[in-house]
């Protein structure tokens, strides 16, 4: 995938003096439509993570109603997760373009932004495990999805907010096609009736010498016009076929050019190791965080502390002091003296320790404070798209980065199950956040030793001043 100084939104300018280009920044850049990108990827990640998150409400109600085992009714939450992100379609198709624009609009304050729209997470999962808990008390789950289900309306609202960077440069460009267009006619006309030189500069002489002829030549062209005004009509006609068809024909070989550069594009990113090992740190990362959200509900009500747990949900202390982690944590990201990759590999530690110790919590006060510790170190998430370009690059983050939500996508595909799997053997919880916790730290101590594995350039390549 090709990427321009225009399609990072860069304008060239034409200085008439030296001849030369100016560079100027796209006043969107870090400002300006920026900030409604960021309000919109917000209000994505509310209607869609944030009801995804609270599926461990509707999962209770299912347990009752079908009366399954844990590992069967778990995929129904897993496969909402899972095929968003993977798959691409649904809330898939509104997703990823709310993360990756939010990219594409920011260069200084790329975390930060990331951070406060990725908070929509947090609040979402706030407010809609209120939202069904009131729901499924009052209507049913049935009723509460189908309600749920007009309230994702709102996600064509967020769409229409996105809009690509475009610069001067290609709304002249259009406004000059247009114009064209429209002067066609007039033009060939006005060009037919006066001779003009190879520079485009009309001889004045001539032109007073020869005005009578002209004027015979004008009378000409409109007598012709009118005699065949029939026959131009379709001609003109058959032109208009002609150019549409055209258009049509460029159209599709840019769009296959596109198709073809990104794929092999796509496929090119596994010759970089280190984003290899990113892939599979991410196979493994997701589970843990979303396994807690489907079967809290549960474990809860096991341990008899649904009076407390209904006065303040468990998975609401998650969702809120994961809001304060994300815009933390980004701001942490953005201080010169600080690397991201530090902070986020620090944030991920703390995440898994934070899983394997929940088990061992049997008091509401105990599962509270590891649930904030959880929300709050999960708020790495935000730095996710950042750490991504870092590693492979502006041009090549959308697809990096949909590999990348793909892997955490099988991992929430399978993680909930697996989970649930566990209980129906041993009827327990905690083996499953063991496993879990032990597999996401192997793929920690991959992300670890990642300097180790990374392909050193040759001496006869330029070296990449990317900075991880």
């Amino acid at each position: 995938m090709c990427t321009t100084q225009e399609d990072i939104g860069y304008d060239f300018e034409d200085d008439s003096k030296d001849k030369t280009k100016t560079l100027k920044p796209n006043p969107n850049i870090d400002g300006g439509w920026a900030w409604m990108i960021v309000l919109s990827s917000f209000l994505v990640h509310i209607l869609i993570m944030g009801s995804q998150m609270a599926l461990g409400i509707l999962n209770m109600e299912w347990l009752e109603e079908f009366s399954q085992s844990r590992g069967l009714t778990a995929w129904v939450s897993s496969l909402s997760m899972g095929i968003t992100l993977i798959v691409g379609v649904g809330s898939g198709m509104v997703y990823l373009p709310a993360v990756v624009m939010v990219g594409q609009y920011f260069q200084k304050r790329r975390a930060l932004a990331q951070g406060l729209s990725t908070t929509g997470t947090g609040f979402g999962t706030f407010l809609m495990t209120v939202l069904l808990k009131y729901l499924c008390k009052e209507f049913g789950w049935r009723n509460a999805m189908f309600i749920q289900g007009a309230v994702s309306l709102n996600l064509c609202v967020c769409g229409a907010l996105m809009r690509p960077l475009s610069s001067k440069k290609d709304a002249n460009e259009k406004g000059v096609e247009r114009n064209n267009s429209e002067d066609y006619h007039a033009k060939a006309l006005f060009h037919s009736a006066k001779p003009i030189k190879s520079n485009g500069v009309l001889h004045e002489e001539q032109e007073e010498k020869e005005g009578p002829a002209n004027d015979k030549v004008l009378d000409n062209v409109q007598a012709m016009e009118c005699k065949g005004k029939s026959r131009r009509g379709k001609n003109l006609y058959a032109l208009c076929i002609l150019k549409r068809v055209s258009q049509l024909t460029v159209t599709i070989k840019k769009g296959f050019g596109t198709w073809y550069s990104s794929y092999f594009g796509a496929a090119s990113l596994f010759t970089n190791r280190v984003f290899v090992a990113f892939v599979f740190w991410a196979l493994f990362a997701y589970s843990s965080f979303v396994i807690p959200f489907i079967h809290l509900p549960e474990i809860v009500k096991q341990y008899n502390l649904s009076t407390q747990n209904d006065v303040f949900p468990l998975t609401s202390i998650i969702a809120i002091v994961h809001i304060f982690g994300k815009v933390i944590l980004g701001i942490i990201s953005d201080l010169p003296c600080i690397s991201t990759w530090n902070v986020f590999l620090i944030a991920n530690f703390t995440l898994v320790i934070c899983i394997l110790i929940l088990p061992l919590m049997h008091t509401y006060i105990g599962l509270a404070m590891v649930c904030a510790l959880i929300g709050f170190s999960s708020g790495y998430f935000s730095l996710m798209p950042v750490v991504t370009e870092d590693l492979v690059g502006i041009e090549h983050l959308a697809n990096a980065y949909g590999i990348i939500i793909c892997a955490n996508g099988i991992s929430a595909l399978l993680g909930p199950p697996f989970a649930g799997w566990i209980y129906d053997i041993t009827q327990k919880y905690d083996f499953s956040f063991y496993i879990c916790g032990l597999l996401y730290m192997v793929g920690i101590i991959i992300l670890l030793i990642q300097p180790c594995i990374q392909k050193k350039p040759s001496k006869d390549q330029p070296t990449d001043n990317t900075k991880v």
